[in-house]
């Protein structure tokens, strides 16, 4: 394919010649479906961009927060959360970790969110910024938008662990959203129903006073997609293949494997139905335009379950 040349031609390794092109020319890489796959992808990406970003503005560095650099193997991951993000930053310790960590699973989920375990793009200078977003590998991966929503909502509101989250966002909820809370509910904010999540998203005064948090904000806003000409769009549904897929592209270590998802917790299409039986179809549809970019991006089709047609 003529991107995957010019991929090939843009991107050298440090030999000279690029793990993509070692891998072209070795018996165990053959011309895959999986290939055609991605390029179908960053061709959508693309015409989508085209139609729908009349003006391209300039990367600031504060953009790039989320780009996880791996200056060994010449790669680029922008990362979201509740889209197997704990993972990857495992693989990407385990990759730039010069033998430090062997396997990603022996890195405790709160060691791969520390921030000084990883560098970001931002954290470099202008020039080192252009030269890897020209020469480097980059990818990202991206989930059916409302279901990572309503992972997100779970895993925050719904776990008496996240105190922390229903200290800053809980509490504010409840007090905007809840008609006559408890005491207890404005100072603990740990029972925020879905519903009131929702109201909180679509209320114009959320954005005006901060940014989303990162857990809830728009995959379009945090990697730039339109701007930022991402390589490879892994997607949760085909996690497994796609993170392969990578480590192949940038030969990687055979021994350095992509961690097998185990959990029964996930979020699935049928609970996410759930969730969103008591949201009314003026909510669904105002919420549903709100996520609208990153459901056209990346090829997701409007929920059956919605009551918006």
């Amino acid at each position: 394919a003529a991107e995957d040349r010019a991929m090939r031609t843009a991107w050298q390794g440090k030999a000279g010649r690029s793990p993509l092109q070692a891998l072209y020319e070795s018996d165990q890489f053959e011309q895959s479906s999986l290939q055609a796959v991605h390029q179908q992808r960053r061709e959508l990406l693309s015409n989508v961009c085209s139609r729908y970003t009349r003006k391209r503005r300039l990367l600031r560095p504060d953009d790039l927060r989320h780009l996880v650099v791996d200056d060994t193997h010449g790669l680029l991951y922008c990362y979201v959360p509740k889209v197997a993000c704990t993972n990857w930053k495992r693989v990407m310790m385990v990759l730039t970790g010069q033998g430090k960590y062997r396997d990603p699973l022996e890195i405790p989920a709160n060691e791969a969110h520390v921030s000084s375990n990883l560098r970001t793009l931002s954290e470099y200078s202008i020039p080192e910024i252009n030269h890897r977003l020209r020469s480097y590998l980059k990818f990202i991966f991206v989930r059916e938008p409302f279901e990572r929503l309503v992972s997100a909502y779970r895993n925050k509101f719904t776990r008496s662990y996240n105190t922390a989250f229903h200290k800053r966002y809980g509490t504010k909820i409840i007090r905007r959203h809840r008609q006559e809370p408890s005491d207890k509910a404005l100072e603990r904010g740990d029972d925020v129903r879905f519903e009131e999540f929702v109201y909180y998203l679509l209320d114009p005064r959320t954005q005006r006073e901060e940014p989303f948090n990162e857990h809830w904000e728009r995959v379009h806003s945090l990697c730039h997609p339109c701007i930022v000409h991402y390589d490879v769009v892994g997607k949760y549904e085909t996690l497994a293949e796609d993170a392969n897929y990578i480590l192949q592209l940038v030969g990687a270590d055979t021994s350095v494997k992509f961690p097998s998802s185990s959990k029964t917790t996930r979020t699935t299409d049928d609970m996410t139905a759930q969730f969103f039986q008591d949201i009314s179809p003026f909510y669904q549809r105002r919420l549903f335009n709100l996520y609208k970019m990153d459901y056209l991006l990346f090829n997701y089709s409007i929920p059956s379950y919605l009551r918006i047609r």
